[in-house]
């Protein structure tokens, strides 16, 4: 009950065990069809371009920035958490500026900033930002960045790396030019797969690109070649079989269950969680509009032993829960509730487990009121 990886779901553990076949084999090209089809689904898009990238979330962030920036560009960043530093990077890296919008962490991108650089700098190419900041456990309003984007004739990038599946996201609704995420938070699957999709926008600006994408692997002109339609495909590597079989069956049942099902099932636990924290005694970091429900942070008690707690809930009972990192390192914890770990059973274990030890070290909680106050939860929804 981490940040991620979550808890994988007994029907993608079996998945990866079928026979790997190759990486040509007309079996696997139609799955490859409807690995494609399914991930529309997820991200709500119609986009010809969206496919897996074999290599983890970081690998489909940089897809993003290599293909879509040049040398010499300028693009603006937001940034309230870890990962908008990490686009800042990819920017950099790409040879291009970096024009930062800081953000207190812990809170949403602020839209009047951006329009603010925006409009300060009316020749940048793309608008990066995270759309669930994992380091917080802080959602920003992707509709409205999207549009002012738009309205300013940039780009927009966007990192949904814990969002897709948790939250609502609506790729083509909102407008979204280029999305990336990962298989092991919401989707419940294995590390190190990356789901992408690009707008037509985008798409036209790859092909029309003045200079090579920076790195082989991840030009999407030559990866189009090998995840495009139809049962002729160029080779270009050597793809992840059984990850992918993992990947179409966590697709599959996130279609079985319904991707606003599966949005509202996470919300529903994490209320359930939050009424327990908040009974115990325990705040939260980001304020409740803007609160992931499947990335809890909470500020750690006063006078607690961040290590050691987490360290005796992993011992003695089996369960992880994420520290901070950066400036929030050892004064919050991030509680995941992702995919097939989003369940009453983990919500209720977690909060007595974390209530067990609080209370043996002496931390200054009320006892014997979070379970009851998460059961009311559950049972008024």
């Amino acid at each position: 009950m981490g940040p991620g990886p979550s808890d994988i779901h007994p029907r993608v553990l079996s998945a990866l065990s079928r026979p790997t076949i190759g990486h040509l084999d007309p079996a696997f090209i139609a799955m490859m069809d409807e690995i494609k089809s399914l991930l529309q689904y997820a991200f709500q898009t119609d986009n010809p371009l969206t496919i897996p990238v074999s290599a983890p979330g970081s690998a489909g962030m940089e897809s993003c920035f290599v293909n879509l920036i040049e040398p010499g560009d300028k693009v603006i960043v937001c940034q309230n958490g870890v990962f908008g530093g990490r686009m800042r990077e990819n920017v950099e890296r790409c040879g291009a500026a970096a024009v930062m919008v800081a953000n207190p962490w812990g809170k949403p991108v602020d839209p009047q900033a951006v329009e603010d650089t925006l409009k300060a700098h009316p020749d940048a190419a793309a608008l990066a930002f995270v759309h669930a900041e994992t380091s917080t456990g802080a959602a920003s309003d992707t509709r409205t960045l999207c549009e002012l984007a738009r309205q300013y004739g940039c780009l927009s990038i966007v990192d949904a790396v814990t969002s897709l599946a948790g939250i609502e996201l609506r790729v083509d609704q909102w407008g979204i030019d280029a999305v990336y995420s990962g298989t092991q938070k919401c989707l419940s699957c294995v590390p190190g797969i990356s789901p992408v999709s690009f707008s037509d926008r985008a798409t036209y600006r790859i092909k029309n690109r003045k200079s090579k994408v920076q790195s082989w692997f991840l030009d999407m002109n030559l990866v189009m070649g090998y995840w495009g339609t139809g049962g002729k495909r160029a080779y270009h590597h050597t793809a992840p079989i059984n990850p992918l079989y993992a990947l179409h069956e966590a697709l599959v049942m996130l279609e079985e269950e319904g991707l606003e099902q599966s949005w509202n099932r996470h919300q529903q636990n994490h209320r359930a969680l939050a009424a327990g924290l908040e009974a115990m005694g325990i705040s939260f970091l980001v304020d409740e509009p803007y609160r992931l429900p499947q990335l809890n942070a909470v500020w750690i008690p006063e006078g607690v032993d961040d290590a050691a707690v987490r360290s005796t809930l992993l011992q003695d009972f089996n369960l992880e829960i994420g520290a901070g990192l950066g400036e929030y390192a050892g004064r919050v914890w991030r509680i995941g509730l992702m995919g097939y770990a989003s369940r009453k059973q983990n919500v209720l274990q977690c909060l007595s487990a974390l209530e067990a030890v609080l209370a043996a070290a002496g931390a200054p909680i009320y006892t014997g009121v979070a379970v009851a106050a998460a059961n009311r939860e559950f049972t008024s929804t």
